[in-house]
């Protein structure tokens, strides 16, 4: 995803030169083709996250169009009060890209484990959210970030994410992206454990089971229609992403579920817990032992499609 990222921003900036990329310190090679094409609008801003969001914000109010990439913690919870008072109270037009979203950087600690940003920037007026699932979403999603008159948290990966999408799907911010149809189960997936949403509607089909795959790359804005229409056909709605269970896009969609009208289908939310991840690992590692492996969701979804179609036949 990163490489993704940095390809597509190199190339969004040769025909906008009013696109700036600040940085953390992080990933100087990635963007060699950037630097060298255009040094002027790169900066390295050093290991001080609070004070490169500041900057950014002012080049925004300035009418550039700055791009702040870091490691997702110290891009979102080590700068927290600057992204909400400086940029979002401005409503400056900063895309913040958080790199390692989730368990990434499952082998570097906790420090490096980001299972709490949506949470914390989901509540923040104005802020919009997206996780892309593979690296085309990456660049569809950044030249649709970088074409909002608003902040957008942008969520990569990391590096090795298969691509899912065999061409270029109509991308929408706040319009989740249906890959497959199916009137059963609809399984909506944000950021990268879209891989592992294709292998468990695989499973699930191959269950005789008919599921609806969704790419639901916006965490907000939501896309209501989709979940209107999800909601009100077929007996389970899944969530499976790579964030706490609390306030990330299962929590959105619970809160958004609290507001209607009673609908059919029932609400399964998969994430990561809410504790700490003390072991030490790989992010397929981390996947396993939090539950969040294809063979594990699969089973998951298949004891709640069963208790909830056996709950509707004896509610009739």
């Amino acid at each position: 995803m990163r490489n993704a990222f940095a390809r597509e921003l190199a190339s969004l900036a040769a025909h906008d030169d009013r696109i700036v990329l600040l940085m953390g310190d992080i990933g100087n090679r990635l963007f060699d083709d950037f630097k060298s094409r255009f040094p002027e609008r790169f900066f390295n801003c050093g290991i001080a996250e609070a004070n490169m969001m500041t900057v950014a914000a002012g080049m925004a109010l300035c009418g550039l169009r700055p791009v702040v990439y870091t490691i997702v913690p110290f891009v979102t919870t080590r700068c927290l009060e600057q992204i909400r008072v400086d940029v979002c109270y401005h409503r400056a037009s900063v895309v913040v890209v958080g790199v390692g979203g989730g368990l990434s950087y499952a082998s570097l600690g906790a420090t490096h484990h980001a299972c709490e940003d949506l949470a914390l920037l989901r509540v923040l007026p104005g802020m919009k959210i997206v996780c892309p699932g593979d690296p085309t979403e990456v660049r569809l999603g950044l030249q649709g970030a970088l074409a909002q008159d608003a902040p957008v948290y942008l969520r990569l990966g990391k590096k090795g994410e298969p691509e899912v999408h065999r061409e270029d799907p109509v991308f929408e911010i706040g319009r989740g992206i249906v890959l497959r149809a199916g009137t059963q189960i609809t399984l909506l997936s944000t950021g990268n454990l879209l891989p592992t949403a294709v292998a468990v509607a695989d499973r699930l089909e191959a269950e005789q089971l008919s599921v609806r795959l969704v790419s639901f790359h916006t965490v907000k804005p939501l896309d209501e229609g989709l979940l209107q229409e999800s909601f009100a056909s077929g007996s389970l709605v899944v969530t499976l992403e790579e964030h706490s269970l609390i306030g990330g896009l299962g929590g959105a969609v619970a809160e958004w579920l609290a507001d209607q009208s009673p609908l059919p289908a029932r609400l399964l939310r998969i994430g990561t817990p809410d504790r700490f991840f003390h072991e030490t690992g790989g992010q397929s590692f981390a996947r396993q032992c939090l539950g969040l492996d294809a063979e594990t969701v699969t089973t998951r979804i298949l004891d709640a499609y069963r208790t909830a179609t056996t709950k509707d036949t004896k509610g009739r």
